[in-house]
Parts: C-alpha cells; structure tokens; sequence
C-alpha cells in the first residue's frame, strides 16, 4: 500500500518512524458529467481572473483572502517551515479508555506501518502497551494543511490511528428530540426486546452494497444495448397506528425470515380504570329505556305470582278468587310505587 505521510510517532522520548497509510477504500462508482444533447463530456477549465487565459497545474499555488479581498500568497515552504511540532510528527498526549471516545469523533482511519529496520522494537513496544493497557493513545498531528486530532489502537498485529474531529467541531443535538411528552409502556418496551432478540447479530462481512451492485447491473446492461433492470413495486401498507400491533408483526416477520416458527406474541393491554369524568352520564333517551326494560321484567314476575296464587285457590269460593284477583291488580302498583328511587 502507498503511504500518504511519512513521519514520527512521538511516545515520550520515544520516537518510532512510521508510514501512514490508508486504511479504507471506497469503491463508490463515479459518474461523469456529459451534455445530455451529445453525449460530451463537460470539462472544467482553471482561468486566470488577470490575464483571462487557461493556466496549468504547476502554475497554481495558495493564497489566503484577507478580509478586504486581498490575496496574500502561502507557498509550500511556509507551511512546512511552521514551529508545530506536529508538523511531521504524531505526538501522543494522552492515554485513555476507549469509551471515552465519541463515535460522533470519528473521521478518516489510517494504518501506521514501521519505517525501516529501526522501528521495530519501539513500534512493537507501542503496540504491547497498548494491548496490555485497554486503553487507547490521543495525539495529535498535522496533515493536509491543518493539525488534526487522532486516536491510536491496536488492530491485529498493527497500530491503526483514526482521525478525530475536535469537540467544538461536533454540533449538539439541540432541538431534534421531540419536544412532546411520550410515555413507552413495558408492554411495548418487551416487544421491542423482542424483535432485536429476534433480528440477533450479523456479521458484518455478510452485508454488501446493494446500491452499487444495482448500479452495476444498470450500466452493465446499457453497455450491452440491453433494457436496463425495473425495480420492483413497492409494497403500499396502510398507515401502522397501533405501535403494538406493528411491533407483533415486525417480531413475526422477522421470525419468518430467519425460517423460525412465527409465535404469536400476545400482550394484553392493562384494563382501563373506569372513572366518574371517564364515563359521560347517558342522556334522557336511554335512562328512559333501561326505565321501560326494569319495569316490564317486574311486571313478568308479578304476574307470574299471581297466576300461581290462583291456581292454588281454585277448590276455593268465588269471592277469594275476587280477592286474588283484586290484590295481584293491585300488587304492582305497590311495588312500582315503593321502587320508584331519585336517580
């Protein structure tokens, strides 16, 4: 691999040549700007504002505009010749552990391979401590026109270093949580346990670019004077308004596809507690109702007795079936009368 940078690690008094080199690659695929009329390509010249004409590489320098538009001119030798000493030096400040670092830190990662013979001892020296310490080293270092912050771990048997931003170069995540009240019940919270159970670990080998590998098939078959791939439909759900029910379906779906038997995940939502502000008083249509289905049942039990008080007084006079009769006419009107209580 070509290295970048050559320097110094800087471990004390220590001081162990290196090589810095890319530790990532992208394997993004590039497109060109065309005319879309012709197919041609669309090219950008570098003119000088001066002397209107095209000018080359090796007649293009830098230059700092001042505030009023001045150019002033900074040539290679004067940033080379700046009193850091980081300027070919990575010079490692501080060991801390490895959770200390913010994810959100991280930049670019770079490999720092030994330089030369003399370099082994302190460089393997490095790497034990390391290994042995569970920590990680900060330092700091210059490359591409500015001191940058680094962190140094030990992957395998090398010492890789990655790219910090400084603190005051990551934003806060102000404002983007929502600014409104939820409460996440434990019926919910045991679903979602549910589905990262489900869902597990992956190794990330096994994942790829999809994206790429679509793009490929595309110009592979345009190449080919070929009709290039269609995607496929997308599936149009209806709106998910039961967070329940979308969970109960991703821990199934997900179950299904690593070719599990797909339980069905049953919670019962708590019972509602019935209040007096929760249930709004009926109005007079329906008390009337449950008013005529009240009465209507006593009069079937009245007269039900009655019917049995005249079987039993058959062998009897006609004036106690008068009398019977009399007192089951007058039985509800009684009871009707005694029930009736304020609502």
């Amino acid at each position: 691999m070509r290295s970048i940078w050559n320097g110094a690690i800087s471990f004390g008094l220590v001081s162990i040549p290196i090589k810095l080199v890319n530790a990532t690659e992208s394997h993004s695929i590039s497109f060109r700007q065309i005319h879309t009329e012709d197919g041609g390509r669309i090219r950008y010249r570098k003119f000088c504002e001066l002397e209107d004409r095209e000018v080359t590489q090796g007649e293009i320098g830098k230059g700092y505009e001042d505030a009023d538009g001045t150019i002033i001119p900074i040539t290679e030798e004067d940033l080379s010749s700046l009193p850091l000493p980081t300027a070919k030096t990575i010079e490692i400040v501080a060991f801390v552990p490895a959770d200390r670092i913010d994810p959100l830190q991280m930049d670019a990662a770079y490999y720092l391979q030994a330089s030369g013979a003399p370099a082994a001892k302190p460089y393997t020296l490095l790497r034990e401590a390391l290994k042995r310490s569970n920590k990680v080293a900060i330092a700091k270092f210059a490359l591409r026109g500015r001191e940058r912050l680094g962190m140094l771990r030990v992957v395998g048997e090398a010492i890789a270093m990655h790219g910090l931003l400084w603190p005051d170069e990551v934003r806060a995540p102000e404002g983007l949580a929502p600014d409104t009240d939820v409460t996440v019940r434990d019926q919910e919270l045991d679903l979602a346990d549910a589905l990262m159970d489900t869902l597990g670990e992956v190794e990330l080998e096994d994942l790829h670019d999809e994206y790429r590998e679509a793009v490929e098939e595309v110009i592979a078959a345009k190449a080919a004077g070929e009709a290039p791939p269609q995607s496929p439909e997308p599936a149009t759900g209806g709106k998910v308004l039961d967070l329940m029910a979308a969970l109960e379906s991703s821990v199934r779906a997900a179950r299904e596809s690593r070719g599990e038997e797909a339980e069905h995940a049953e919670v019962k939502s708590l019972p509602q507690r019935k209040t007096a502000r929760a249930a709004p008083k009926q109005t007079g249509g329906k008390k009337s109702t449950s008013t005529a289905k009240k009465t209507a049942a006593k009069k079937t039990t009245t007269a039900k007795k009655s019917t049995a008080k005249s079987g039993q007084g058959q062998g009897q006079g006609t004036t106690k079936k008068t009398a019977s009769k009399s007192t089951a006419k007058k039985t509800p009107a009684k009871k009707s009368t005694s029930r009736k209580r304020p609502a």
